[in-house]
Order: structure tokens, then sequence, then C-alpha cells
């Protein structure tokens, strides 16, 4: 057996953050890490040693630490994550500012305005929104039944009454108006290089097509049948493709389109009046 310092330093060799070596040494023991730090010198037993030595492994062959330890916070929730579902970003919650802000102007006088996340995953968006603007009647959809399943037990976990339905896009959703849709779609490229680190996740929840804009098409070009007067649609994508995603908005008849920065100064998200 070896002591909490030992572990830790052979873990920090090894090639893993010592952030993300003691967050996942406080998960295999069950201490918090200001205790572990505290007690480096202490000794870890048989079974949560082995189950560090293993999870670190796999951190050190570049699996997101949220699917080590099962959990990812976002926008001040707790959330489950898996293998079935996207790791929630940071400047994912650009996105939910962008939709409290439309929540808090332009749809203030509504008494439960529809709001719909088209590939909700883990439900992190939808699951913000609802808990943010508890009067917002919250639809989430997503392609894969088992994403749904992740989204439907943080619902559930977190008490929060939002509708989740397995639907590719807006297919699933005939004769439904919202009057503010978001989305977080696959938006890089299909021959990216950049994906091969990204492995560990849903290639179905970050590629898509040639240019990345397949997802970012089908939602914009299929709004307009989904959307009531005055509402609007509010996506992230890449980085660099905020001029595109502007011009496909344009293109189908949404008003001044305009694009947010994210944390790093890039523009993350763009959205439209209808």
């Amino acid at each position: 057996m070896s002591s909490v310092r030992q572990l830790l330093q052979a873990a920090h060799a090894g090639g893993v953050d010592k952030l993300d070596a003691h967050l996942l040494m406080a998960f295999c023991t069950g201490h918090s890490r200001t205790r572990l730090i505290a007690h480096d010198d202490s000794t870890v037993t048989a079974d949560p040693e082995a189950q560090f030595t293993r999870l670190v492994t796999r951190r050190a062959q570049g699996e997101p630490l949220a699917y080590l330890l099962g959990e990812k916070e976002f926008h001040g929730l707790s959330l489950k994550v898996n293998t079935d579902v996207l790791v929630p970003r940071p400047d994912t919650e650009v996105l939910v500012e962008w939709a409290l802000d439309v929540l808090r102007t332009t749809l203030s006088a509504h008494p439960a305005p529809r709001v719909i996340d088209l590939g909700c995953g883990s439900g992190a968006i939808a699951l913000a929104v609802k808990h943010a603007w508890p009067r917002a009647r919250v639809t989430a959809v997503d392609a894969s039944a088992q994403a749904l399943t992740v989204a439907r037990q943080n619902a559930e976990a977190l008490q929060l009454d939002v509708r989740f339905e397995l639907s590719d896009w807006w297919q699933g959703m005939a004769g439904q108006r919202f009057d503010l849709a978001l989305s977080n779609p696959p938006y890089i490229a299909a021959n990216d290089p950049h994906l091969a680190a990204l492995r560990h996740e849903p290639t179905m929840a970050l590629a898509s097509g040639l240019d990345g804009l397949d997802a970012m098409r089908i939602i914009i070009d299929g709004a307009g049948a989904h959307l009531n007067k005055n509402s609007w649609l509010l996506l992230e994508h890449g980085h660099d493709q905020a001029v595109q995603v502007q011009a496909l908005l344009t293109q189908s008849g949404f008003q001044l389109p305009q694009s947010r920065h994210d944390l790093a100064a890039h523009l993350r998200c763009t959205g439209g009046r209808r």
C-alpha cells in the first residue's frame, strides 16, 4: 500500500494534471481534497489504491475527467454524465445566459414561454434554463435514446420539470411551436484532425458533414415551421463559424443575426429573431 503523496506523485509523473489527480483521489477514497492535502502521508488501502490506479491510467489516455467521476458541474448544476453524452463545456453557459437575456427582455411578459433544446444530450442547457426561469415550459429532444435516459435522470435528480422527446432535430415536433429555440449541435468538420482528441465522446454529438454545418442547416431551415412570431433561435458553433451561421440565418428569414463571445473571446454563439 502507498501513501496519498506517493500515489499523487506517480499520477503526475504519468502525465495527469495535479488537480485531476486530487479529484480522482477524493473520488476513490471518499475524502475531501482539503483532508488529502493535510494528511498526504496517510496510507491508501488496497481497494481505493487499485481503483485510483485504474482511473489515472484512463485519464492519462485522454478519457475526460467527467466520465471518470460520473458527473460535471454546469451553470451551477451537478449533472450525471457518461459516454452516451457530450461533456458539458463552460463556453456553452454563454448560450444559456443569452437565452435567459431573451426570456428577461423579449419574453418577459409571457406567462409561460415555450422553449426547446434541440440535441439536448445530458440535458445541461434545458435544465439550466428551467432552473433559472421556472415558468418556462421546456422541451428537450435528442436522437439518442441513451442520451435521453441520462437527461431524464438529471431532471429527476434536480427535480426540474422538463419534457423529453426522442426526435432527430425537428422531426418529431410536427405541429408544435416555440418562443425560443436553443441548440449546441455538432459543428466539427468530419475530417477535422482535432476529432482524434475527442475520441472518447460520442461522434454524433461532435461532427456534422464536410464543413461541420450540416446539423446547423437542418435546424435553421426547419425552424420556420416551429417558431412563433418574434421568437428567437440561438446556436452554439465553432470559433470560426459565426459569419457562416449568420448568413444561414439571414437566408432563412431571421432578422439582424448577431453573435456573442465565449470565455476566450471567440464568437461562439449566433442567433436571430424570427
